[in-house]
């Protein structure tokens, strides 16, 4: 299917006067990814030399995994095209997933941001679950899924170590298509991060339709897991598994699913420029956006969308990069012997 048509014209001078801007999302409209750009894209086109328009084109399949192929196949490198990664972009590549044709290395980030999630339950489950966890963990759930090596590996594992007895329907397009199956009554656990959470979900929890059961928290700057700063109220995936077993986590699926959270949220949407690309052009795009985060109602504008989540570019956001695409081997032979004892899903 032809999305829309691709030309290979150099901006001259990086002036986009006059020309169109397509920022690819590797998923199904309504999801954090999406909720980002399509936050981001009506000021970038503001922002960049020429005012530019700037469309958002959803590119869905495999987790993402198809987007990402696409852009790094056959995206042109003259600036009209950029991508939005996430967690489930990062994962596959990290566990050497055989549908990936695209490496990190030929990237160059121009924005980066942190993100959260948050589990949720239907508001019966819910009550229940707030009165005492362990009175639902015997419960049958159903989990609408990307995939087991995507994002939803750190809800996946989560839910394995609590001990709940979750089935994963795996094959959806996007965390948006989870919470509408969710909303539907065909699944009764789902979780959504923290952008399309706050925008879509929150609505359903004020009309008591949906009640939260905890997030996955945030990083600290010593390394620890706290309390996501946009839901102080909302237990972390830590303390519930404390409450429940008694004891903090620890151990080899703790230091697995710690080492994945912090590559797959703490660094967990980029926005990218294919590496080849005209230096001047990519430092327009870094610009740009440090441009919009230095306004002085970006935390106002952005908080209802993005979340209190630090938003980067330049330096920092390569040192996201690597956290993102980094993480030791003992970890990633963990999971991948987990996935195949849990899922059958067997790689190299």
């Amino acid at each position: 299917m032809v999305l829309f048509a691709i030309t290979n014209t150099v901006f001259a001078d990086t002036d986009f006067s006059g020309k169109t801007i397509q920022w690819v999302v590797p998923f199904s409209q309504g999801g954090g990814a999406d909720t980002l750009a399509r936050f981001y894209a009506p000021l970038l086109a503001e922002e960049l030399p020429g005012k530019p328009t700037v469309v958002v084109v959803n590119m869905p399949g495999a987790g993402s995994t198809k987007g990402a192929n696409w852009f790094s196949q056959q995206a042109p490198m003259d600036g009209s095209v950029i991508f939005s990664t996430s967690g489930s972009t990062q994962f596959p590549f990290l566990l050497n997933d055989p549908r990936v044709k695209y490496n990190y290395n030929d990237w160059e980030v121009v924005l980066a941001s942190a993100t959260g999630g948050v589990a949720y339950l239907p508001r019966g489950l819910g009550e229940k679950w707030n009165k005492d966890p362990r009175l639902v963990l015997d419960t049958d759930f159903v989990f609408a899924s990307q995939g087991p090596t995507r994002l939803d590996l750190i809800p996946l594992l989560a839910w394995d170590m609590l001990g709940m007895n979750v089935e994963p329907i795996f094959g959806i397009k996007g965390r948006a298509d989870g919470r509408l199956l969710f909303e539907r009554g065909f699944v009764n656990i789902d979780y959504q991060t923290s952008p399309s959470f706050m925008s879509k979900v929150q609505p359903l929890v004020d009309l008591g339709a949906a009640v939260p059961i905890m997030t996955w928290g945030a990083l600290n700057e010593l390394g620890n897991i706290v309390r996501d700063p946009n839901f102080p109220d909302i237990p972390t995936f830590k303390e519930v598994y404390t409450h429940i077993k008694g004891h903090e986590p620890s151990g080899s699926d703790w230091s697995t699913w710690k080492a994945f959270f912090i590559a797959g949220f703490s660094a967990q949407k980029m926005v990218v420029l294919k590496k080849g690309t005209d230096p001047d052009i990519i430092d327009a795009y870094a610009q740009a956006f440090k441009a919009i985060i230095g306004r002085e109602d970006f935390i106002e504008i952005s908080k209802p969308y993005l979340g209190a989540y630090h938003q980067v570019t330049g330096a920092e956001a390569d040192k996201f990069k690597k956290t993102a695409t980094q993480i030791e081997p003992a970890a990633i032979l963990w999971l991948k012997n987990w996935l195949l004892l849990s899922y059958g899903v067997e790689l190299q």
